[in-house]
């Protein structure tokens, strides 16, 4: 299955497409109606599918493909049309991860994490007396990284159809003429007031005068006019020009540190991804500076030869096995993953089965393992993303995790450019031994340096079944992204659950710091009563990540999924 497309990502500047008229395929009565639709969560579609965190993002993408765009081409207007009606993690001021197979079996793995900005430190976050000040890394200018978005997306087109004029079209009518916001965005905007009113000094459009209510329509000028000189110029509409001139301004505002050097200098890369077998199933996921596919790797084979199947869903003897195997993966992730342009991730032994023997040999199914005993393994040699799942009819299937990392990034819109910028920054161990906004600790191997791209938790998956398309699916969430990715997989392939109860069931979560489990509060009460009899700290929480799945049936219609735990949605045909 080693099959990996080798090519030089540049900037792709020169991928600038003729003008040629756009026929809108948004407005009232259109193909998609920003002022008139449904959240839908799952569907049977024969031909192509979408499932992604917003039903007009769904929509576009479906219509892309209906206009004759693959997989690819549905990819980038999704993320496009993200980026201006889900502004809590859609995105052109982050970055993310596209994993896919093409139809002819070829693996693409593109990396556009954002990447350290040219003056950043291994301490600059700490304060005199050598602590973290938290706030510097997660709110305001600083806690940005040089956004890589755009440069994924361009480095998408060569795989697409489309003119990338046609493909951005849908996310510039959506911004410039507005679209009705969901009562879930209604109440995000409203409780993030203050934080955007303290983190900008200039008017953003997402604070209005008096409160936001359900009906209400967002206009966004400014990332219109954004979105029209990408549109326009190609990358360089962004890393370059105008647009590069407002980001760098907006820096000088405040104590950011982005250069114009450092946004011509960002490039996308091509990444292998990790494969492996769990089951009779091929599984393909990130490889760092991604933690997601070494950690799912992990967790499935420490589990492989136990009979979970015949455990049952969420007995406490098949949740216990998973805790553990997540313990021990975690520990890992803190000690031996990051950028591996800056740190030689040992991949090959962290995934090989007699390293997963060894991790497992302490293993006791009776009682509750202890962080403070479970290290990381002895080596000789990034919670507000988004996520894309996408099948089309020739068979390419597409996975695409993109964050700000913290909802709503670093709460800074850059004034005149309208987008918002990441809190990436944060997702490096700021300090070893001190915990990100999401608890996850870390060492030398993620420590900052110039020009590195942070350690992320992002899990884009792929499944395979007697080597055939079979399961697209990811999941936002911080470090919750692996676990409910492993949980899902688990859950189709152990559990023989359909896509919607694979994603929706009660989920939970553990990684090694701190030493609790979480639980979602509808997980199965009998199983928390037995786990904290055998002496494992139990705490409830909200929502574990939003995943979305499509999995090919054997009629060959796609069985699509979108979370309930947002306003996730599917669309298709």
């Amino acid at each position: 299955m080693k099959m990996f497309k080798t090519l030089c990502i540049c900037f792709l500047f020169g991928i600038i497409q003729p003008s040629i008229a756009q026929v809108s395929i948004v407005g009232a009565g259109k193909k998609v109606d920003p002022y008139h639709y449904a959240v839908v969560k799952n569907g049977q579609f024969r031909r192509a599918s979408v499932s992604s965190a917003h039903p007009l993002a769904s929509l576009v993408g479906a219509a892309i493909m209906e206009q004759g765009g693959n997989a690819f081409d549905a990819g980038i207007a999704t993320q496009l049309a993200l980026a201006v009606v889900y502004p809590g993690a859609g995105n052109i001021g982050g970055g993310g991860f596209l994993l896919a197979r093409q139809s002819n079996g070829e693996l693409i793995g593109l990396d556009y994490r954002e990447a350290a900005p040219s003056k950043a430190s291994r301490d600059m976050y700490l304060d005199k007396n050598g602590n973290a000040v938290a706030a510097l890394s997660q709110f305001g200018h600083l806690a940005s990284g040089v956004p890589g978005t755009i440069a994924g997306l361009f480095a998408t087109l060569p795989y697409a159809k489309l003119p990338f004029k046609t493909l951005i079209q849908p996310a510039i009518d959506l911004a410039e003429k507005g679209f009705v916001i969901t009562e879930k965005q209604v109440n995000s905007f409203n409780s993030e007031r203050d934080a955007f009113i303290k983190n900008n000094n200039h008017p953003i459009a997402f604070v209005k005068e008096g409160k936001w209510h359900v009906g209400d329509t967002l206009i966004q000028k400014d990332l219109a006019a954004t979105l029209k000189r990408i549109q326009k110029d190609g990358a360089k509409g962004f890393y370059d020009g105008e647009t590069a001139a407002l980001i760098v301004a907006e820096m000088q505002k405040g104590n950011g540190i982005i250069s114009a050097d450092d946004l011509m200098n960002y490039t996308a890369k091509l990444r292998n991804p990790i494969e492996f077998d769990y089951r009779g199933h091929h599984i393909i996921s990130f490889a760092p500076p991604s933690s997601g596919g070494i950690l799912i790797n992990q967790m499935l084979k420490m589990i492989e030869k136990y009979p979970v199947g015949s455990y049952g869903f969420q007995s406490v003897k098949s949740v216990q096995l998973m805790i553990e195997a997540e313990r021990r993966s975690y520990a890992d992730r803190a000690e031996h993953m990051g950028d591996p342009d800056f740190w030689k991730v040992p991949v090959k032994t962290l995934t090989s089965d007699t390293y997963l023997a060894e991790r497992m040999k302490d293993y006791n199914p009776d009682k509750a393992g202890s962080s403070a005993a479970v290290k990381a393994g002895s080596i000789h040699e990034s919670e507000e993303t988004t996520h894309i799942s996408i099948m089309d009819a020739a068979g390419n299937m597409v996975s695409i995790t993109t964050t700000l990392n913290g909802g709503y990034g670093c709460k800074t819109v850059v004034g005149g450019a309208g987008f918002l910028l990441n809190n990436e920054m944060d997702d490096f161990s700021v300090k070893p031994g001190v915990p990100n906004m999401y608890g996850a600790v870390g060492g030398e191997a993620n420590a900052i340096a110039p020009g590195k791209r942070m350690l992320s938790s992002m899990t884009p998956t792929l499944i395979l079944k007697n080597k055939k398309p079979y399961v697209v699916i990811g999941t936002p969430g911080g470090t919750t992204i692996p676990t409910s990715v492993f949980q899902g997989i688990v859950n189709i392939v152990d559990f023989k659950m359909s896509a919607s109860d694979a994603i929706n069931k009660p989920k939970f979560h553990h990684q090694w710091l701190p030493d609790a489990v979480m639980i979602e509060k509808d997980f199965d009460a009998n199983t928390k009563k037995q786990l904290i009899a055998m002496g494992y700290k139990v705490t409830e929480r909200d929502g574990i990540g939003r995943t979305e799945a499509i999995r090919l049936l054997s009629d060959g219609k796609r069985e699509t999924a979108a979370d309930i735990r947002g306003d996730d949605s599917v669309a298709g045909f």
